[in-house]
């Protein structure tokens, strides 16, 4: 299950939360800290690793 990072735009706070690729576009997420639903999804950088096979 993929985690994704969030920011709240009211005071800041960035935090993770894990969920499924499916409901990624409907979850509705409140901050951790203010409880501000007031959340935006900050892209994030990943890494790919595959096994080379020869």
């Amino acid at each position: 299950m993929p985690t994704y990072q969030y920011r709240c735009q009211k005071c800041g706070e960035v935090f993770e939360h894990a969920e499924h690729i499916a409901e990624h576009e409907t979850v509705q997420l409140r901050c951790p800290k203010c409880g501000s639903d007031s959340v935006e999804h900050k892209p994030t950088q990943f890494f790919a690793k595959t096994s080379k096979k020869s």
